[in-house]
This record gives structure tokens, sequence and C-alpha cells, in this order.
């Protein structure tokens, strides 16, 4: 079987994956680990993309989640434990050569997004994966582990707010988001490196272009905040941005398109659940907290 292009193969090994589970349940001598490393195994030799495996950290999942762990005991524990009977720190020009770099790094990825497929041919209704070795789809591979190092380094981003003790930044969605991102692409890197699975990211790309633009400007004081007016629109951009991603997954999955409606199961269910956190943000930040402020100027004026 050719990774997810052979979808008989693939059914086929949706059976053999559901027999194993029932044939270890029934077992005498029942062994999990064991079959959850025999699932790891066949996962990885019928599913894995065999060029990924030339990356660092790709092989296996063990690293990432590593990473996620190490980051979220220090943000959670360890940070707030060490910042306590200290003073915030005074980050100002590291936060603008970083998010200046952020910038960079995502119209570079957006670029690379175009280059290597989406103004060369790619399919907006249905792309699947090349797992050739091409030009083309080696390019894209290449991205998307750069892809999937951009959001290591974007760990960065909650490690400056326990640094200068920003706590009300360190919100639910803002750590699922940054645990959740590393692990996704890792999966794309892994096993669907190209096709339907880059959508989502070029819009990331050009909201985070946005987003941490924002940011620079933010960093850099004061008389940049009438610079500022448009943080209300920029999280709109990033709920159009999920809303177009849902859209472009139920295309996908009722139109029959031969990209595994597996993972575009689980594009569009990650794509609603981060349309939720954000509109449910939206709604916090420019619709109640303004209400409440003009409720506290009423009284006052009463």
């Amino acid at each position: 079987m050719n990774n997810y292009t052979d979808f008989d193969g693939f059914h086929g090994f949706q059976k053999n994956f559901v027999k194993m589970a029932i044939d270890e349940y029934y077992s005498p001598q029942q062994n999990w680990p064991d079959l959850v490393l025999r699932y790891w195994t066949v996962i990885d030799e019928r599913l894995g993309d065999s060029r990924a495996k030339n990356y660092p950290f790709i092989t296996t999942p063990l690293a990432t989640i590593g990473f996620v762990l190490i980051y979220l005991t220090w943000v959670c524990v360890i940070g707030p434990f060490y910042m306590r009977d200290k003073k915030p720190y005074n980050l100002r020009s590291t936060l603008i050569y970083y998010n200046a770099f952020q910038v960079f790094l995502s119209a570079y990825m957006f670029y690379e997004h175009l280059m290597a497929g989406w103004i060369k041919g790619y399919s907006f209704t249905c792309q699947t994966v090349d797992y050739s070795d091409n030009y083309l789809s080696r390019r894209m591979m290449n991205l998307c582990y750069v892809y999937y190092l951009s959001k290591l380094t974007e760990f960065a981003d909650t490690i400056f707010f326990v640094l200068r003790k920003k706590k009300s930044q360190i919100t639910w969605l803002h750590l699922y988001h940054h645990s959740l991102t590393p692990l996704e692409a890792w999966i794309l890197v892994r096993f669907i490196a190209g096709g339907n699975a880059t959508f989502p990211n070029i819009l990331n790309n050009f909201v985070h272009i946005l987003m941490y633009f924002y940011y620079m400007l933010s960093a850099m004081g004061p008389q940049y905040q009438k610079y500022l007016w448009w943080k209300k629109y920029m999280t709109e951009i990033q709920i159009a941005q999920f809303v177009l991603c849902i859209f472009h997954n139920i295309r996908a999955l009722c139109t029959g398109c031969a990209f595994p409606p597996f993972m575009s199961s689980l594009l569009l269910i990650n794509s609603i659940i981060f349309f939720i956190l954000f509109m449910n943000f939206y709604i916090q930040n420019f619709y109640k907290r303004k209400s409440a402020e003009q409720a506290t100027e009423k009284h006052k004026a009463q």
C-alpha cells in the first residue's frame, strides 16, 4: 500500500486494527503495553511516510510528547514557582526580536506553501498527498518539517508570559493551542506531508504574520499603542480561518475526496474545537467586557 492512497488497503488495515484489539481482549494473558507497541509498529510500517525518517524527532512521537510535557510542567508549575518572589522581567528587546523572527518565519512558510503546491497545481477542493520524491513533493515535505519546528519555537510565547508575570494571558485556550499544535504538526510530517492537510497551515501562516506583527508593535512601547486598534479584527481573522477549515473538510468528506476520511474528520473536529474556543474568547473579550465597562461608566455617571 502506498500510504493513504490505497483505500481498499486502508480499510483492510482498519479491520486488522480492530481484530488485534479483540484478540488481545479475549487472550488469557492480556498484554496491553505489547498491544500498543504492535499497534504503533503496524501504523508506522503501513501508513508512515518513509521520507520522514530522515528528520530529527519524527521517527516516533515520544520526543514531541516529551517536549509538550516539559513545556506544560514549566509554564504551569516550575516557572510560576521560580517567579513567585521575583519581580517581572523586562523583556522588551527580547520580545521585539522574537516577534520579528516569527513574522519572517511565518512569511517564509506562507511563501513556501504557495510555491510548493498551492499555486503550483494544488486543488482547493480536493488535493491528495504526493508521496513521491519529486522536487515539489520534497519541497512540501521540508516545509512541513519547518512548520513542525516552528510550533516548538512558539512555546516561547508562554514562557515569556510566565517571566513577565502575565498570568491572565495564560488561558485554557492558550495552553490547549500550544500543546496540541506540535502534536498535529508531528502527525503532518510523519503521515500526510502535503495535500489537504496543508490547507490549515497556509491559513495559519498568514494569520501568524499579522498576529506576531501586532505583538511586535505592542512590545515596542506606549508610543505605538495608537497603531494597535485592530486587535478585534485580528481575532475575527483567526475565527475566519477555522470557518474556512471547517467548510474545506466538510467538502472533502461529502464529495468523496481521495484524501483519507479519517484524517479529514480529525481536521474537522479540531477546527470546530478551535472555532468554539476562539468564539468564546471573542465574546468574553469584545462583548461582555465592553458591556461591563459601559455598565460601570453608566453607574459612575448616575
